[in-house]
């Protein structure tokens, strides 16, 4: 990608994460004020261990170029291994976006504690960054031209509705 259309594509991103870390780690990024780009769309879970395949991967059918989920710590997950079992269902999912050519990289998992707000911050920008390389999502680009087809083929259709009467 150009360095010119690098820094023009704003990536839109989506976050799960779960109530208990997650959530209090980006509620101290948000009391301390740090700083961290403000296109990250967040979806709140009970644990990332309620993670399924299809909710990542609807993600990208709704339009988010990356997604990255924001866990506890491996080894203190307030539901003993939510986020290990989160991280097995992560890695499928990237081995299908792998697959069908989406592109794995642009699914991630980071752990931290309700503390860490700079980790907070850090995911997000690393995100962003990562996303801003790899260009938009190839879905959304394909469903923007299949809109713009359906409209012009709008444009070129008789009318089928009621006509009125003449006379």
């Amino acid at each position: 990608m150009t360095k010119e259309l690098e820094t023009k594509f704003e990536p839109e991103i989506t976050a799960f994460y779960c109530i208990y870390c997650g959530y209090m780690a980006a509620d101290t990024a948000g009391a301390l004020q740090v700083q961290y780009p403000a296109n990250v769309k967040f979806v709140r879970m009970p644990c990332t261990g309620k993670t399924d395949v299809r909710y990542l991967l609807e993600a990208f059918e709704q339009g988010a170029d990356g997604v990255y989920i924001v866990a506890c710590p491996i080894g203190n997950c307030h539901h003993v291994r939510g986020n290990e079992r989160g991280r097995a269902r992560m890695q499928r999912a990237k081995k299908i976006l792998d697959e069908i050519g989406l592109g794995g990289e642009r699914l991630d998992m980071f752990f931290m504690s309700g503390s860490q707000a700079q980790a907070y911050a850090n995911a997000a920008k690393t995100m962003t960054e990562r996303v801003r390389k790899l260009g938009p999502n190839p879905l959304k680009l394909q469903i923007e031209g299949q809109k713009l087809m359906v409209e012009e083929s709008e444009d070129e259709v008789e009318f089928r509705g009621r006509r009125q009467k003449e006379g």
